[in-house]
């Protein structure tokens, strides 16, 4: 039986109060109007700017005032040339065209100054919607990094269950000896899911302003910020169904996860595998049920922060980024409790054939991540390829970071044999992996809900310790509930000689 230690406890605990106190100052320093905007804007590297149009605009004021006095100089001046002829005619004929002048000049400054008048009130609209815009991202930012470290965590417990289930359907002889470390892993769904449950609701509640297509005002045809193909899809993108379809989700992923831990420790105590047929039977029907909801999720959750654009890949891309992401905490966790003496019968077979599974997820995703950049890159469709440009535009280094961390690193360090047998390789691989799909979920989240707002602060590392110190208590937790060894299992004695 595992025992939690006193020092890890600790350090979970130590993460999660920093990673709330993170949070709350994120919220608490987000703008409140466009007034804080405004300035922060005017603190920053829009000062210069600012102060450029303020030039320009002084030097056009300038130049209209300037204007019609020479014109009216210049009249004025004709008249003094022609007084000095003795006729008189001519002299009035010169006067009568010097007030027609004077008048027709002072119209067209009048009419200037009206159509200057229009000008800067349309420019003060423009302004004002551009602060609120602005105002909506920085609110957005604390609100958006809790999403992306909620969801990161909650589909790397969902990845272990897929995983998990995938041994039972294919009656794997390799891994039972690893079933309780993914039950544990797996445990964190539940805590995960009713958080992140919670934020989709507060969204719903306009709380937040990550789902765009939620402003009622889009599918309003009265209205002038009306979307014609938001409203299009708003038989599927509204808040009841999308809040329906979240809640089924959830509850079945959840309710696959109870009962197939019930029957894994049933089988122990039992004379015969009927807990094992059990599990068999439900793996099947859950995955039949996981490989569509995990579709709809990816749609509902993370593409519909950009409602406009779509990719039919979408959802293998997902699924490879956080199945990699659980198989990996699966030979993190399965390593650090062998260096703590637990699981002496787990050897570098079994760590070799975890370091095989992260090595080969990350050369799919790569694959569905090329397969889907290169098709909508070189098509260079305008409502396709906008989702690309404003990521490299904006976000170069996070996007083409990504590529190194998630592919090149594993790609050199994982692709030798005997290194998938070291434990300090796999944990090194391990922790890349890690951080460069959670790298990606911010790709995927960011761009929509802050725009070029975005940096890595407080926010962002206070909700990714938060949440890595509730998953490290719950999974910890969860391990010392049962004995590490799944001893009923028809092929535990299999797994316990796995050598090859």
């Amino acid at each position: 039986m595992y025992t939690f230690s006193s020092k890890l406890k600790t350090f979970s605990f130590l993460l999660m109060a920093l990673g709330a106190i993170g949070i709350v100052v994120g919220f608490l320093n987000a703008p409140k109007t466009i007034e804080d905007v405004e300035k922060l804007l005017a603190d920053s590297h829009h000062t210069e700017a600012s102060h450029s149009d303020k030039v320009a605009h002084d030097a056009h004021a300038v130049h209209a005032v300037e204007t019609p006095h020479a014109e009216t100089t210049a009249v004025v001046d004709s008249v003094k040339i022609i007084e000095g002829d003795t006729t008189h005619a001519e002299v009035a004929s010169v006067d009568s065209t010097a007030v027609a002048a004077v008048a027709v000049s002072e119209t067209h400054s009048d009419n200037h100054d009206s159509h200057k008048k229009e000008e800067v009130a349309h420019n003060d609209e423009e302004h004002t919607k551009h602060l609120e815009h602005v105002l909506h991202q920085l609110q957005n930012k604390p609100w958006s990094a809790l999403y992306v470290a909620c969801i990161f965590f909650m589909l790397i417990s969902l990845g272990v269950l897929a995983f998990y289930a995938i041994q039972y359907a294919a009656q794997a002889g390799w891994s039972p000896i690893l079933f309780r470390v993914m039950e544990s892993i797996t445990a964190y769904l539940l805590p995960g899911s009713i958080i992140f449950f919670i934020l989709l609701v507060l969204a719903g509640m306009h709380y937040n302003h990550i789902f765009v297509w939620m402003d009622p005002n889009l599918i309003d045809p009265t209205h002038a910020d009306y979307d014609k193909l938001i409203d299009l899809k708003s038989g599927y993108l509204n808040v009841p169904f999308f809040l329906g379809r979240a809640a089924v989700f959830l509850i079945v992923w959840n309710l696959y996860r109870y009962f197939s831990r019930k029957y894994s420790l049933a089988q122990d105590a039992a004379s015969d595998n009927s807990f094992y047929k059990k599990n068999f039977k439900l793996a099947a029907g859950f995955l039949v049920f996981f490989i569509v909801s995990e579709s709809m999720m990816s749609w509902d959750w993370i593409m519909s922060v950009d409602p406009h654009w779509y990719s039919t890949l979408f959802g293998w891309y997902v699924f490879a980024s956080f199945f990699v992401s659980g198989i990996t905490v699966i030979a993190m966790t399965t390593l650090y409790l062998k260096s703590k003496g637990y699981l002496e019968q787990v050897n570098t077979s079994h760590i070799h054939d975890l370091a095989k599974f992260m090595f080969g997820i990350s050369i799919f995703w790569t694959y569905l991540w090329f397969s889907q950049f290169m098709l909508i890159w070189y098509s260079n469709i305008p409502e396709e390829v906008t989702y690309f440009v404003t990521r490299i535009e904006h976000y170069k280094l996070p996007f083409f970071g990504m590529l190194a961390l998630n592919f090149i690193f594993p790609l050199l360090i994982l692709i030798n044999t005997d290194f998938k047998r070291l434990t300090w390789v796999v944990v090194m691989a391990g922790t890349v992996i890690l951080f460069g799909h959670y790298i990606d979920f911010f790709n995927m989240i960011m761009p929509a809900t802050v725009g070029d707002q975005w940096f890595i602060g407080i926010p962002e590392i206070g909700a990714l310790l938060f949440f890595l110190g509730l998953f490290i208590f719950v999974v910890f937790t969860t391990l010392t509930k049962a004995p590490l060894m799944a001893k009923g299992n028809p092929f535990i004695e299999e797994s316990k000689h796995f050598h090859y």
